[in-house]
């Protein structure tokens, strides 16, 4: 049975597990013994879903109008979907995992950070926010918590401040609507164009 969260396992033990499963369903041999393993470094897994955390993280369905994966050293995403896709009602709303490697844990935390910054997803809500919140959650960085840390320190009011990239995403999202416009089967007749104020106006 694969583990999970084996991206986590993966980054700090330099193993790709799939591959050893693939090798142990063809009838071979491990490649590595239980003492060749050395843990080294810090890994992170997000797993990003299509839940609104300012909506008691209820499931979230449509369309992926932007859909642009973080990229760098020590950042992996394992997901199913790509721009243009639906999200449906249908299924589990994870969209992706989302995982980061340190040679420690603050700068798993620290690449993490930055992944969810680089990760563009437009068209309907993520959990991205509240993962941004999470790494930046003293309890959390100093790994001082337990299972009751949303009950404990989440507030969605606290997701709700100034975002230096909305006027980013606003710019993408117009271009987006343009190009769906652009594109679409309805082009309006000429006349419906014309206005005195641009007859004027040339």
């Amino acid at each position: 049975r694969l583990q999970v969260e084996h991206p986590v396992t993966e980054f700090i033990t330099g193993i790709d597990l799939v591959k050893e499963q693939i090798k142990i369903a063809r009838g071979e041999k491990l490649s590595f013994e239980q003492n060749d393993i050395e843990l080294r470094g810090h890994s992170i897994e997000l797993r990003v879903y299509a839940e609104d955390p300012n909506n008691n993280f209820l499931p979230d369905i449509g369309k992926l109008k932007l859909y642009k994966r973080p990229q760098g050293n020590g950042v992996r995403v394992d997901d199913g979907y790509d721009e243009g896709m639906n999200i449906p009602i249908y299924y589990d709303p994870m969209i992706a995992k989302l995982v980061t490697y340190g040679q420690n844990r603050q700068e798993a935390i620290e690449r993490m950070k930055r992944a969810i910054d680089e990760y563009r997803i437009i068209g309907i809500e993520t959990t991205l926010p509240f993962g941004k919140f999470v790494m930046e959650t003293d309890s959390f960085i100093s790994g001082n918590y337990n299972t009751h840390f949303v009950q404990d320190y989440f507030d969605p009011q606290k997701l709700n401040v100034s975002n230096d990239d909305e006027p980013v995403a606003a710019i993408i999202m117009a271009n987006i609507l343009n190009q769906e416009y652009s594109t679409s089967d309805y082009m309006p007749h000429k006349t419906e164009f014309d206005s005195k104020w641009r007859k004027n106006r040339l």
